[in-house]
């Protein structure tokens, strides 16, 4: 069974979701790290396969022990 490749967003709309997220969670204030976990958990939900989700928290952890 082949699965589907996954969708990507391209630069504009990568930095659409930037601007917006950043816009969030300025105004989100003291509750930013609520409403950050209030989005991976809708985001995980809408997609569907916790393998996926675990394998995206782990790249995300990867990538900031790289900066």
């Amino acid at each position: 069974m082949n699965t589907p490749a996954p969708k990507t967003l391209s630069i504009a709309a990568l930095e659409k979701v930037y601007d917006q997220l950043a816009e969030a969670i300025d105004a989100s204030g003291e509750h930013s790290e609520t409403m950050l976990v209030k989005l991976a958990l809708l985001l995980a939900e809408h997609i569907g396969d916790d393998s996926v989700v675990l394998d995206l928290i782990k790249r995300a952890q990867r990538d900031l022990n790289h900066s």
